[in-house]
C-alpha cells in the first residue's frame, strides 16, 4: 500500500470516528443511497430517510441487514407509476396498506372537504383530515412526499363515496433537531474535514475537486441556508446546477422552464393562498431561457420580491424568506459569449434586457469552471442524513452572519448599497456553512469575502455592458481595518486576453472603439499591408456594409489629396494598400472608421507603429470636418475594458469630459488632435 493511500485511510478511519461520536444515528454511507437509488425513482431525501431508520449503524452486517429491509420498503410500498393498479388492487384485497408517494391537497369549496391526490398512484379525491392539512402546508403547495396509511372500504349505499381512507399520513422529514448540538459538535472538526463533510452530504467527493470547485460547490448551497437570496448559476450542461434543489433538500422546489403565474409563485386572489414563494425555502427555476409568466407584471413582481422580500397583490403586502435559484445553460464558451454579449444573454429577453431586475442578483456562480460530473465525482464515504442536512440548513436560516468581516474589513468605494447587501447575504451564508457555531478568523473571514465579492462583481461586469455608465464602478475591493490595506477583487473571466495587447503593435495596426451595427460599443482593429504597385486600394472584413466601405474610401480620396501635408513620402500612385478591419466584440460593423483609416495608412506608408496599448477615438466627414465621439463616458468605459492605456480624443469632445466619472479619466493618458493630421502626428508619437 503506499504512503499516500495508507495516510489517506487514516485520516478516513479518524474522520468516521469522529462522526461516531459526535453525530452517530444522523449519518449514512453515500454509497448505499447510489445503490438504492438506481433501482428506485425516488428523490434522495425520501431514500435517506429510511436508510437513517435502519442504517445508521457502523456495523457492516447491520447495514447490509438494514438495506435488505429499505429495499423490501421500496419494493412493497414505494409506488411505481405502471404499478399503479397492482397496488390498488392489494390495497382492496388486504383492506389496508401503506405507501410511499407524493401527496398533494386541493380545497373542494363546493363540498366544503379537502381532497388528496397520490402522484403515482394516480388516485384523485381522496379526503383528508384538516389536521394534516394544517400542520403540512406544502400539501398545498406542489405536494410532500408521505409515507401514508391507506384502507380501503366500499359503501353500496352511497356509491359516490370514495372509498379511500387516509388512515395515518407522515411526510418524510426529521421531526427535531437540536442546532446547539451541531454547532458545539463543529468545534471538533478542522475547516477542510468540515467542508469535505457538508460537500459528501449532498453526495459529492471532495477529493476529486480543487479547492475552488470545492466553493462553488458550496455556494450552491446558500440559498438553501440564507433567506431571500438571489442566486443565479450559468454553465455547461451535466454539471449538476439543478441536482441539489432537487433531490437533497425537501424544503425546495424545482420548477421546470416554462409558463408560470403569479398566482402559483406568489399569491393567488381567488382562494386567498400564498404561492410557492411562502411555501418553501428556495425556489429554483431549472432551464431560465424557458421561463414565461402569463401574467403582464410577473417580472415586475418578481423584481419587487426579489430586491424587499415581499410583494404587493390585492389591497395588502406579503412577506416571504424564500430564495431565488435561476440554473440554465451556456452553449458557447465563455470567451465568446464575453466577446459577442453578455453572460446574462440565455435568460429570456423580459429579464436579460432589464439591468433592474438583474440588479437584484446577489450572486452568479461561473458553472463553467465545475468540470462535467463522472462516476467518480460522488462520494461513497460517510455523510449527514440529506434531510438532517437540511433541516441543519433550514435552522440556521434563522441567524444571520451579514456583519462577520466588520470587525476586520471594510468595503471599498465602489459598491453601492445594493453590492453591499449582496456580499453580506454571500458572506453570511458561506459563514453559516464552514462554521455553524461562529468561530472563524480573519484570514477565514477574508477567504469568504473575497469569493463574496467575486461573485457579486461578474454581476456588475455584465450590468456594465447591458446598461453603460450607470453602472461603470465594478472595481471591488475591502479595506483591512488595521493596515488600510486596500486588496482588489478580480473577475477571472475578464482578467488577462485584453483585445488591446500591451506594448508597440506593427505598423498599420490601428485600433478605434465606436458604436456597431447593433447599437452596442465594441472595439475595431484595422490593419494594413502596403506593396509596390499602381495605387490601388482594397479592403476585407467589411463584408456587404455599404456604409463602412465607404467611410475607408473616403479616408483614401482624404490622403490623395492631403498626403502630402504629413509625408512626401506617402504615395497613393505607386503603392498598393491592402486594408483589413475586424470587429472583436462581434457586434456588427461600425460607420466610424474615416478617421482611424487615414492614421493607419499613414502607420504602414511611413513604417511607424501607433503608441503602445492606443485608441483612436472620433472621426472625420467628407468635407474634411473632425467629429466628436458619441457617448464619450461609455466609449471610454469599453477602451478601459478593452486595455488600452492611451486614447486620442478630438478637441471638439473635451466639453463632454464633464460626463465621464473622474474615476475614468484618470485611468488614461488623454492625448487631444485638432485635425486629421494632428492626428496622425500625435497617435504614431511624430513630433
Amino acid at each position: 500500500m503506499s504512503d499516500d493511500v495508507q495516510h489517506r485511510t487514516e485520516d478516513q478511519s479518524e474522520m468516521i470516528e469522529k462522526l461516531k461520536t459526535w453525530f452517530s444515528g444522523k449519518i449514512v454511507r453515500k454509497d448505499l443511497t447510489k445503490r438504492i437509488k438506481e433501482g428506485a425513482n425516488v428523490p434522495v431525501y425520501v431514500l435517506e430517510y429510511l436508510l437513517g431508520m435502519y442504517c445508521s449503524s457502523m456495523d457492516e452486517e447491520e447495514i447490509e441487514a438494514g438495506v435488505v429491509n429499505v429495499k423490501q420498503i421500496l419494493a412493497e410500498n414505494y409506488v411505481r407509476p405502471d404499478e399503479a393498479q397492482k397496488i390498488i388492487s392489494k390495497l382492496r384485497e388486504r383492506g389496508s396498506y401503506t405507501v410511499i408517494d407524493k401527496v398533494s391537497v386541493k380545497l373542494n369549496y363546493k363540498n366544503d372537504v379537502y381532497e388528496s391526490e397520490f402522484s403515482n398512484l394516480g388516485i384523485k379525491g381522496v379526503p383528508i383530515a384538516e389536521t394534516y392539512v394544517s400542520d403540512y402546508e406544502r400539501l398545498l403547495c406542489g405536494g410532500i412526499w408521505c409515507i401514508v396509511q391507506l384502507e380501503y372500504f366500499y359503501d353500496e349505499a352511497d356509491k359516490n363515496r370514495c372509498p379511500f381512507i387516509i388512515r395515518k399520513l407522515t411526510p418524510i422529514q426529521m421531526p427535531s433537531l437540536d442546532i446547539e448540538e451541531v454547532k458545539a459538535a463543529r468545534a471538533n472538526f478542522t475547516d477542510d474535514e468540515w467542508i469535505d463533510l457538508v460537500l459528501r452530504s449532498t453526495g459529492m467527493e471532495p477529493s476529486q475537486f480543487s479547492k475552488r470547485v470545492k466553493w462553488l460547490h458550496l455556494a450552491r448551497l446558500i440559498p438553501l441556508i440564507e433567506n431571500n437570496y438571489n442566486l443565479c448559476e450559468l454553465g455547461p450542461r451535466g454539471t449538476g446546477k439543478s441536482h441539489i434543489y432537487k433531490e437533497i433538500s425537501p424544503n425546495s422546489i424545482l420548477v421546470s422552464g416554462g409558463q408560470t403565474t403569479v398566482a402559483n409563485l406568489f399569491y393567488n386572489m381567488s382562494n386567498k393562498t400564498v404561492g410557492l414563494v411562502g411555501l418553501w425555502d428556495c425556489v429554483a427555476f431549472d432551464e431560465v431561457a424557458g421561463i414565461k409568466f402569463k401574467d403582464q407584471d410577473g417580472v415586475q413582481i418578481m423584481k419587487d420580491y426579489m430586491a424587499s422580500g415581499s410583494f404587493a397583490r390585492g389591497k395588502e403586502e406579503k412577506n416571504a424568506y424564500a430564495s431565488m435559484t435561476f440554473v440554465g445553460n451556456i452553449n458557447q464558451s465563455v470567451d465568446v459569449v464575453l466577446k459577442t454579449s453578455h453572460l446574462f444573454d440565455p435568460f429570456p429577453d423580459a429579464m436579460a434586457n432589464d439591468s433592474a431586475f438583474l440588479d437584484r442578483m446577489h450572486c452568479y456562480i461561473p458553472g463553467w469552471e465545475i468540470p462535467k460530473y463522472r462516476p467518480e465525482y460522488f462520494t461513497n464515504d460517510y455523510g449527514f442524513i440529506t434531510d438532517y442536512f437540511a433541516e441543519i440548513m433550514r435552522e440556521l436560516r434563522k441567524i444571520s452572519y451579514g456583519d462577520a468581516f466588520e470587525k476586520f474589513f471594510k468595503l471599498g468605494n465602489n459598491l453601492n448599497q445594493r453590492d453591499v447587501i449582496a456580499v453580506r447575504r454571500t458572506v453570511s451564508g458561506l459563514t453559516k456553512l464552514i462554521y455553524p457555531n461562529g468561530q472563524f478568523t480573519k484570514e477565514n473571514v477574508e477567504e469568504i469575502l473575497r469569493f463574496a465579492l467575486e461573485m457579486r462583481r461578474r454581476v456588475k461586469e455584465q450590468l456594465k455592458k447591458i446598461g453603460g455608465m450607470e453602472f461603470y464602478d465594478v472595481n471591488f475591493s475591502y479595506i483591512d481595518q488595521e493596515t488600510f490595506n486596500e486588496e482588489f477583487v478580480p473577475v477571472p473571466e475578464q482578467g488577462g486576453g485584453k483585445l488591446i495587447p500591451e506594448g508597440m503593435g506593427k505598423p498599420g495596426h490601428i485600433y478605434t472603439v465606436s458604436h456597431g451595427k447593433s447599437g452596442m460599443i465594441g472595439v475595431y482593429k484595422l490593419e494594413m499591408q502596403m506593396t509596390s504597385g499602381t495605387g490601388k486600394f482594397e479592403k476585407t472584413g467589411l463584408g456587404s456594409d455599404r456604409e463602412a466601405r465607404e467611410a475607408v474610401d473616403t479616408a483614401y480620396r482624404y490622403l490623395k489629396a492631403n498626403g502630402k501635408n504629413i509625408s512626401g513620402s506617402i504615395s497613393t500612385t505607386t503603392k498598393d494598400y491592402l486594408m483589413h478591419i475586424q470587429d472583436m466584440n462581434g457586434i456588427g460593423m461600425t460607420k466610424y472608421l474615416t478617421l482611424p483609416a487615414v492614421v493607419a495608412i499613414c502607420s504602414v506608408a511611413l513604417n511607424k507603429p501607433a503608441l503602445s496599448s492606443s485608441v483612436v477615438l472620433g472621426d472625420l466627414s467628407i468635407g474634411g470636418t473632425i467629429m466628436k465621439v458619441e457617448e464619450l463616458a461609455n466609449t471610454l468605459q469599453v477602451c478601459l475594458d478593452s486595455g488600452a492605456k492611451k486614447v486620442l480624443i478630438p478637441i471638439t469632445s473635451a466639453v463632454d469630459l464633464g460626463t465621464v466619472p473622474s474615476e475614468l479619466i484618470g485611468c488614461f493618458n488623454i492625448i487631444f488632435y485638432q485635425s486629421a493630421e494632428d492626428a496622425v502626428f500625435k497617435a504614431l508619437g511624430v513630433e
